[in-house]
């Protein structure tokens, strides 16, 4: 008798807050057969952590897969640790059992799934919950509207050039640039030089304990910041436009 195989399912939980936790991400969590999720080099989780309330409501303790993730530009470690992790996946939907990957932010937006996607879904049935992007959270945060009426609006990143980033400024409204950190100072540069420093903010580990949100970014270091940062660059009054 064939098994049938289990599903590789996403699960976004959000930016960081684990109250926006959505209610079908929480059922699937506490009901999981087996959870996956990426590790920095000490094995703590991100995604696990804002899910740990979730997690400990389970009716019984879930298998889990973590799966050490490199934080280094150079991708040929992090390709290996995906198909590392796929691998150790597959075994698990062969046999059946479904498993959720946990995944910070929304699973299909700059996030980790999609990688791990792209070496399952042709061999196993892949679903997504969709969870609040750090763009959503930074906007409620700062309670500014991102995009009203006719305005453009564009998210960007900090590996972009310097020619991407001066033309999403000047040809876009409103614009997200997320992955800022690495790159804050030469974003700030950049504003500078496009005329928008005034309509830029910064924000840094947004929904958490930890959270940094800077209203004038002429008043930021010009360090490196955080992986988890970015800038909302929007007008301050949409009504005019």
């Amino acid at each position: 008798m064939n098994v049938v195989k289990g599903r590789f399912i996403g699960v976004g939980v959000g930016p960081g807050d684990p109250e926006l936790l959505t209610v079908k991400a929480w059922r699937l969590i506490q009901s999981a057969d087996v959870l996956s999720f990426l590790t920095n080099e000490r094995g703590d989780s991100q995604a696990r952590s804002i899910a740990i309330d979730a997690i400990d409501a389970a009716t019984s303790l879930p298998k889990e897969i973590p799966i050490y993730m490199p934080m280094l530009n150079e991708r040929s470690l992090a390709n290996k640790a995906y198909d590392k992790g796929a691998e150790r996946i597959a075994k698990k939907l062969e046999k059946g059992l479904d498993v959720i990957f946990l995944c910070e932010g929304d699973p299909l937006f700059y996030g980790s799934f999609s990688y791990l996607l792209e070496r399952l879904e042709d061999s196993f049935e892949c679903q997504v919950v969709p969870g609040i992007t750090s763009v959503n959270a930074a906007a409620a945060t700062l309670v500014q509207p991102l995009t009203m009426l006719k305005e453009s609006f564009a998210v960007i990143n900090g590996r972009h050039s310097d020619e991407q980033i001066l033309a999403a400024l000047a040809q876009h409204d409103s614009l997200v640039i997320m992955k800022a950190g690495q790159a804050r100072s030469r974003i700030l540069t950049l504003l500078e030089q496009a005329g928008r420093t005034a309509d830029a903010q910064y924000l840094e580990y947004i929904g958490r304990d930890n959270q940094q949100v800077v209203a004038d970014v002429t008043e930021l270091d010009l360090d490196h910041g955080p992986y988890f940062s970015l800038f909302v660059i929007a007008p301050h009054d949409h009504r005019q436009r």
